[in-house]
Order: structure tokens, then C-alpha cells, then sequence
């Protein structure tokens, strides 16, 4: 087991996140690399994807990094990748599995808009061997979802529902947003209601973030009415409804087991478990971010801090963590400009996110993992500020595991901006598009669902 208890095998091998970043709509909310864009475009982003999947072994040899071969995670985010036509779909998988080795039980999923499953694509996405699709519903309430910017009703998430078990899909996911304008606590109701009452063996809760990136939220920042910004519940009004959303799938069986994410045993989302427990992934497409591990990594031993890899290009980077984010926009994506940011981590860096990324897990943080893994001198000071936030309530320490409390989900901003030492404000850089939470994160950082 390692840091945030993952299984070591699971550094032998690589999730793949593909973005698609094509809407047919915009909705009030949304702050990530996607938009509308014309249908001509799709085929020509799919064969640029196509290529970033063929180069991906010669760029990861060049940069000196780690790049596992063996797949068990593919997630296929945005945007609505279901707007792509079926043979284009088809292709992608085609192009994936002649690159790369995708595990016959490999988690594939893909995230859909509802009402807009059109035709056979239910069955065109089990015959690509996808076996989980989150749905982007937000709300089961018409009018909430309507104001924001979604065009589907609650009759059709339920025939999507049904359309996609009947394709054989079982594994589903429903997004919930708290926060929406012109939503109210009885209104919240009602979506937990018609939530539970479908059975879904997974689902997220979201809390609405307001940030500059989103119309919704440029107007809650400036004043205005267009987006409805005066119809957004109060901070203590979402907060509520969130605790509710908690208590309510907890009792029906969906159980917490990270900030924004609810599942029945043995349904956790295994990508995600990827982002929080800082297991390689390759991103690919608009917007997308990579993590790797230095060529030359030995399984069994999370780093050698002292040592560095020379690249190809001259350089020398210290074996541990590299980090890349591509273009977010699409016009210099398709003309070939593809990572705009590259950054390998210094083991400060590391531990941060170690921090910040496994304490948003229920599990929690085992300090002995941390310890063996950076070393004492490094650890010894997040442990005094993880005592400190005990005493204020928002972590319990049993033994040697650190944990968020309630209060402390609640305000984890606060808290993961406690154990930055670096100075520099960021948290990593798993982009927007990527990673989906808006919900209480860290800065810049945003899980999928």
C-alpha cells in the first residue's frame, strides 16, 4: 500500500483522459475549455487526438518520463463527447487500443449530456467497450436546469437511464449541482428524491463555484441579471444543501468517499482514485493535463529525490513527478501547438499535493506512508499544521491517519491552503476541462466525476 493507500500496481500502469471539448449549448455555469463549435470540427480534432495518442511513447521518452503502457483507466471528459458521430468514436477506441494495452476489465468512461444520447449511441458506446457514462444533470428539477443553461427535462434522464442499461452500460453516474439559480431547499429535494429513486450506484454533489471563467459567475462577481445571478442561493444556503445531500445518499447506500463523490461498495470512481491518489495519467486533447513519473522508476519505492534524468533536450530534471497541461484553445490546438505548460516537481511540490489530494478522500492520509515516502524532516511540519486544524475542528488524527471532518469538507480551501509552503498559490495542475468538482476545492483544482 502507499501515502493515500493505493495499491502499488497501480504505478505499473496508466489512465488516459481524452478531451473533447464540442457543447451544444453553453451553460451559465461552466468554466472549462468547452464550447460550441461546428460540427466540421470534430473529425479533424479526433485525427489530432489520433496523432497525440501515436506520439505520446517518443515525446514521454523525450521529456525523461515514465509512460506505462498497460491501461485501466480511460475517461473520456469534456464537453459532451457523445456529440462525436459513432465512427469517429469508434476510431478513438480503435486508435487507443492499437497504442496502448486497455485491460479487459479496464474502467471506460464517458460523460453524456442528457437528451442528447442520440439514436444508437447507447449501444455504438457499449460496442467500444465503454462501461461507465456520467451523466451531466445538475438538476431533476425543469425549471432549475433550464435556467442554467441545460436543454434536457427529467423524463429525459430517465430514458437515458434506461436506454443505457438496456445497452448492456450498469455503471452510471448522475452530476448534482447545489446552488443553481432559482434553487431552493424543497427544490433540492426533489433532485436527492428522484436520484435515490433511481438506483444509480454512483453519484456527485457539487457545490456552484463562482470564479471569473464562467458567465454565471462573472456576473455574481459584477452584478447583472441576464444569467439570473440574483437567483443563486446564499453561501450558508448552499453549504445546507450539500449536508443534506450527504446525509440523504448516505442513508440510501451511496456512501461518501471523497468530497464531491458517493458510491455503493465497489463503485468508486477508479479514474478518479487516479487524480487523488497520484497514480500516472496521460491527458490528451484541449485543456487536458498529464502526470507522470521519471524514467526509471522502481516500483516499491514512491521516489528517489535525490536523483535526476537527463532528457533529450539537454535538460536535467529531478526524478519524481512531471506535470503538463495542453492548449485551451481549440484553433491552436488543431494547428499543432499541443502542451503549453511542462513542470516537474520539486518533492515540496509533491508533498503539497500528497496533502491536498489525499485528504479530499473520506479514507484520509496515512502520515507513516508520507514519512517513508519524503522523509521525516519534510512531514514533521504538515503534521504540526494537520494538529493545528484538529484543534480548530476541521481534521481528526487517529493514530496515523489524518482525515477531514465534517466541518472540514466544508471548508476545505481553508484548510489544504495550510499546507502550502511553497509560496507560489497553486495546487497542482489538473486543468478545468479535466477535472470536474464545483464543489469546495482547492485553488485551480477540480476533480471528474
Amino acid at each position: 500500500m502507499t501515502a493515500n493507500g493505493a495499491d502499488m500496481r497501480e504505478i505499473g500502469t496508466l489512465g488516459i483522459y481524452l478531451s473533447v471539448p464540442f457543447c451544444r449549448s453553453k451553460c451559465t455555469y461552466c468554466n472549462f475549455a468547452s464550447g460550441v463549435y461546428p460540427a466540421a470540427e470534430h473529425e479533424r480534432y479526433v485525427a489530432r487526438v489520433i496523432g497525440d495518442l501515436a506520439g505520446a511513447p517518443a515525446w514521454a521518452e523525450e521529456m525523461g518520463a515514465e509512460l506505462p503502457r498497460r491501461v485501466d483507466t480511460v475517461y473520456l471528459g469534456g464537453g459532451t463527447p457523445s456529440l462525436l458521430a459513432p465512427e469517429l468514436l469508434a476510431r478513438l477506441f480503435a486508435a487507443l487500443r492499437e497504442h496502448f494495452e486497455v485491460g479487459a476489465d479496464a474502467e471506460i468512461t464517458v460523460e453524456c449530456a442528457p437528451g442528447q444520447l442520440a439514436g444508437s449511441m447507447p449501444e455504438a458506446l457499449a460496442a467500444a467497450g465503454v462501461n461507465r457514462v456520467s451523466l451531466g444533470v445538475q438538476s431533476f428539477v425543469d425549471k432549475e436546469a433550464h435556467a442554467s443553461g441545460r436543454l434536457h427535462n427529467r423524463a429525459m434522464v430517465t430514458s437515458d437511464l434506461l436506454r443505457l442499461r438496456a445497452a448492456g452500460i450498469a455503471n452510471l453516474n448522475v452530476d448534482l449541482i447545489a446552488g443553481l439559480a432559482k434553487q431552493t431547499a424543497a427544490s433540492w429535494e426533489q433532485s436527492l428524491d428522484v436520484l435515490i429513486e433511481s438506483e444509480l450506484p454512483h453519484a456527485s454533489v457539487y457545490m456552484l463555484e463562482v470564479d471569473e471563467d464562467s458567465r454565471l459567475g462573472r456576473e455574481m462577481l459584477q452584478g447583472g441579471s441576464r444569467y439570473r445571478a440574483q437567483f443563486v442561493p446564499d453561501d450558508e444556503a448552499i453549504a445546507a444543501m450539500y449536508e443534506r445531500a450527504i446525509e440523504r445518499l448516505n442513508q440510501a447506500g451511496l456512501h461518501q468517499y471523497e468530497i464531491s463523490n458517493f458510491s455503493r461498495p465497489g463503485f468508486a470512481s477508479k479514474h478518479n482514485l487516479r487524480y487523488w491518489r497520484r497514480r500516472p495519467y496521460l491527458g490528451l486533447g484541449l485543456d487536458a493535463s498529464s502526470m507522470l513519473r521519471a524514467a526509471g522508476f522502481v516500483t516499491g519505492h514512491e521516489f528517489t529525490r535525490a536523483a535526476t534524468v537527463a532528457t533529450s533536450i539537454g535538460a536535467l530534471a529531478p526524478a519524481g513527478v512531471l506535470r503538463t497541461t495542453t492548449t485551451a484553445d481549440l484553433k491552436t490546438y488543431l494547428a499543432g501547438t499541443g502542451i503549453v505548460e511542462t513542470e516537474w516537481l520539486s518533492p515540496e511540490r509533491q508533498h503539497e499535493e500528497a496533502w491536498f489530494l489525499g485528504l479530499r478522500m473520506n479514507a484520509g492520509i496515512d502520515a507513516d506512508s508520507l514519512q517513508r515516502e519524503f522523509g521525516i524532516a519534510m512531514v514533521a511540519p504538515a503534521m504540526r499544521t494537520a494538529q493545528r486544524l484538529a484543534n480548530d475542528g476541521l481534521l481528526t488524527m487517529d493514530g496515523g491517519c489524518v482525515r477531514l471532518t465534517s466541518r472540514g469538507r466544508l471548508l476545505s480551501n481553508e484548510a489544504f491552503q495550510e499546507f502550502l509552503t511553497t509560496g507560489n498559490g497553486t495546487q497542482g495542475s489538473i486543468s478545468r476541462g479535466q477535472n470536474k468538482t464545483k464543489s469546495p476545492v482547492s485553488p485551480g483544482e477540480q476533480i471528474v466525476a
